[in-house]
């Protein structure tokens, strides 16, 4: 399974765009972009819509993996991540019932 950055990376590579390109379409540095595609600094949601519309990509697959790597990241040197993110998913859904019976 591909990290977010692996992602972004695989779809250029795959559509033959420089790293200049996407980055420009982006508003952002390459340099920016490039530390994106390594892991080394996280995109925004705002620039993982725009970069599946650049891509003409699913965007709400592309989101799910970004947040995953986003709980992921946070999660990843607990020892109690599986039983935790079992409970975040309780919750979440608990949430979302309570604000959909209001």
């Amino acid at each position: 399974m591909l990290s977010i950055g692996e992602q972004i990376r695989k779809l250029r590579e795959d559509q033959g765009l420089p790293l200049r390109k996407v980055a420009a379409e982006l508003d952002i540095d390459q340099s920016i972009l490039s530390k994106i595609e390594r892991g080394e600094r996280k995109a925004s949601k705002e620039q993982i819509i725009q970069i599946a519309r650049i891509f003409d990509v699913n965007e709400r697959e592309l989101l799910i993996n970004y947040l995953s790597d986003r709980v992921v990241y946070d999660l990843k040197d607990e020892d109690l991540a599986t039983d935790a993110l079992k409970v975040a998913e309780r919750k979440i859904r608990d949430m979302t019932k309570n604000r959909n019976a209001k």
